[in-house]
């Protein structure tokens, strides 16, 4: 690359003759660097060595405001607001009813059947009647197809987050206090304390409420962002926590026995001493029709979804199936009469009436109804993200707060339990070939005709039945624990939130798994941050490449630099630990060049004279941050090592850290100077130290 004609740092006629000085003359050396690589391209450099300063002066650079904070209120458009808080008015627009609506029914009466048995299942695991997790796919699943951005999940009844809310239900329903007290329990209930008798449905209608009013209060706070600050180890192993939850509370039914009750922490383990004492009250009928069951689930997932997948884009309804075949035993081969099986009992028929929240509950609900809406929004986008990823569109985050939050809000009225995201019915939905949110839509009229009609019909179904489908659908989820040793093996850090999180879920409650799990990520973050990745560069022979000397053999350290790489913000928290790592790394350089003395290899009495590292570089193109703690730090770094003659060259600052500097007085005492590259401050080293050789020997 040759320089240009014009370049105003040449000192040419357009730059107005300027004279530049030291850096005019001294500087003005040839740094062509040829590469002696076998590749045929090659790289040819021959240009002035820039000082930043005058770089920025030459160049016109516009100063700005160092870490500037971007809010603008854009222009008001009220089409494009409706739009953006609707956004099925734009997709409905566009939407091909020749080539999508086949696709989306066939998808949405899928989805549809397994909203039946799953729902009826999950509702049992929030403690209330099986029809609510009915009326949880239809309402709520309405107002996202309407409100949502993503157009593959399907929206409804979810295990761990109906088990969250079951566990706020039992504890301030009277009905479940009393007809379950909790064995050796010191707690009063809730409903006892507040003198006054809540019914489960009650319960669970001020909790959806309290979540919708948590999600849109993000929503206009615009946290959407919050998504990202749970990271994926962290939602791994909450949800492979909270399945353990879910896994323990069916085995009641799953085996047809009498297990007290235990709330508090490590009531998992209790629950389990209880199992192993009631064994004697094992229903080896129900046993067996669990056991029946869920082989048949596996082996149609294992073996026979995979081999009809190939052959038809609809699936078996093994789900619905099982649902018809429990009911049916029960209805007419008396199962249930005979055998003593827990069923599923009453189910109302038609659309529940309008109801609003009771207002008295709304303060006992809150905090726990604060973690199920963080939660249930973080599985959901975290599936929206998924599919849509994989079919290349975009969600928006904050959107995806609305819609959840109006759907809570409405569905709390028509007693429902708050409602999220199913990955294994989204994922029929989007290979059944569902296209847009309208396959939803006929997911619910599905619904509406089992809610209008048929829904009695499921009254006699024994509940073990539904416990070995739970069971079966959380498979997946349970076998997360082997995601454990591959965390581990990619990062420790990441394995230590991992397992925290896991076993604070297990031993004492989900929603303090995720309080602890979110502080552990933080402090893994900040432990990151402490110690950013820092190291000593050096050349490769004949090029302009600096790379970490400790993983390359075949470097060349410049005689008399000694240069630092610096990889991470630098803030009063880090500024001791980045003092440190400057003095270790010069002091290892100067150990270098004394060897080099010592065994012979420089020899000269000047070399013998100047054997001593004169300027420090330091590296700081990976410095995305600094404070005024850490621009003073990098001050007294300089004035430390002034005192001993040795100058402090700063390379590759980013323009907003260079920025920050420069208003906290870095550049003010001459002592430090700043490069666009490292090679720029290492040839003014080399230039500087030859200058001051050649004024010896004169």
């Amino acid at each position: 690359m040759e320089p240009e004609e014009n370049d105003p740092l040449l000192g040419n006629e357009d730059s107005g003759g300027k004279n530049l000085g030291e850096f005019g003359t001294c500087w003005m050396m040839d740094a062509t660097m040829k590469c002696t690589h076998t590749s045929s391209t090659h790289v040819k450099v021959d240009r002035p060595i820039y000082p930043q300063t005058m770089l920025d002066e030459a160049y016109r650079c516009k100063s700005q405001q160092a870490y500037p904070l971007d809010i603008r209120c854009s222009e008001c458009n009220p089409g494009k607001m409706v739009k953006s808080m609707i956004p099925a008015i734009d997709w409905l627009s566009r939407y091909s009813f020749k080539q999508d609506l086949p696709k989306d029914i066939i998808a949405g009466l899928t989805v549809g059947i397994m909203n039946i048995p799953q729902g009826m299942a999950y509702a049992i695991l929030g403690n209330v009647p099986p029809v609510v997790g009915l009326y949880m796919a239809f309402f709520p699943t309405i107002i996202y197809a309407f409100l949502g951005t993503s157009r593959h999940i399907s929206m409804g009844s979810f295990a761990v987050i109906c088990l969250m809310a079951g566990k706020t239900v039992s504890t301030y329903s009277s009905t479940y206090s009393l007809a379950n007290i909790p064995v050796n329990s010191t707690l009063p209930y809730a409903a006892e304390q507040s003198g006054t008798s809540y019914s489960p449905i009650e319960v669970a209608m001020a909790v959806t409420f309290m979540v919708g009013i948590f999600q849109l209060g993000m929503y206009l706070l615009r946290l959407g962002v919050i998504c990202t600050l749970l990271s994926d180890t962290l939602v791994n192993g909450l949800t492979a926590g909270a399945a353990i939850h879910v896994f323990t509370s069916q085995i009641k039914d799953l085996l047809g026995m009498n297990v007290p009750k235990y709330t508090g922490p490590l009531y998992i383990l209790r629950t389990y001493i209880g199992i192993f004492e009631n064994l004697h009250t094992i229903n080896y009928v129900a046993t067996f029709c669990s056991a029946v069951t869920m082989v048949a689930l596996i082996i149609n997932n294992e073996i026979l979804k995979p081999w009809i997948s190939k052959k038809s884009i609809i699936p078996i309804p093994i789900e619905l199936i099982v649902v018809l075949a429990g009911t049916l035993l029960s209805r007419y081969a008396y199962i249930s009469d005979t055998h003593n099986l827990s069923v599923v009992g009453h189910i109302a028929v038609g659309l529940p009436e309008a109801a609003a929240p009771k207002l008295s509950l709304l303060s006992l609900v809150a905090l726990d109804s604060f973690v199920i809406s963080v939660v249930a929004y973080i599985i959901s986008v975290s599936m929206a993200l998924i599919f849509a990823q994989k079919l290349k569109y975009t969600i928006d985050s904050n959107q995806e707060l609305l819609a959840q939050g109006v759907g809570n809000v409405v569905g709390s009225f028509f007693s429902c339990l708050p409602f999220a995201a199913s990955l294994s019915r989204s994922a029929i939905q989007e290979m059944a070939g569902g296209v847009t949110q309208v396959a939803s839509l006929f997911s619910c009229s599905v619904l509406l005709v089992v809610l209008l009609w048929i829904a009695p019909f499921f009254e006699p179904l024994p509940r073990c039945f539904l416990a070995a489908l739970i069971i079966v659908a959380l498979k997946g989820v349970l076998f997360q624990v082997k995601d454990f040793f591959r965390i581990w093996k990619m990062s420790t850090l990441d394995g230590i939130t991992w397992l925290v999180t896991y076993l604070t879920v297990i031993l004492v409650e989900i929603d303090i798994g995720l309080l602890v799990g979110v502080f552990v990520s933080i402090v893994t973050i900040f432990i990151q941050g402490m110690k950013p990745y820092t190291c000593q560069l050096a050349r490769l022979p004949n090029t302009d490449i600096y790379v970490d000397s400790t993983r390359y053999t075949k470097t060349e350290e410049v005689k008399g630099v000694c240069i630092v790489h610096y990889a991470g913000g630098l803030n009063f928290a880090n500024r001791v630990y980045f003092k440190k790592a400057v003095h270790q790394i010069y002091k290892e350089c100067a150990e270098n060049e004394v060897n080099l003395v010592v065994k012979g290899k420089s020899t000269s009495d000047d070399d013998i004279e100047n054997g001593k590292i004169q300027f420090i570089i330091l590296n700081l193109s990976a410095m995305q941050y600094v404070d005024p703690a850490g621009s003073s730090t990098i001050s007294s770094i300089a004035q430390e090592f002034s005192q001993i003659s040795v100058n402090i060259l700063l390379a590759a600052v980013g323009g907003p850290v260079h920025d920050a500097m420069q208003l906290c007085g870095v550049f003010g005492n001459n002592l430090i100077t700043c490069f666009p590259t490292i090679h720029d401050a290492v040839l003014y080293a080399e230039s500087k130290m030859n200058r001051q050789r050649l004024s010896i020997r004169l």
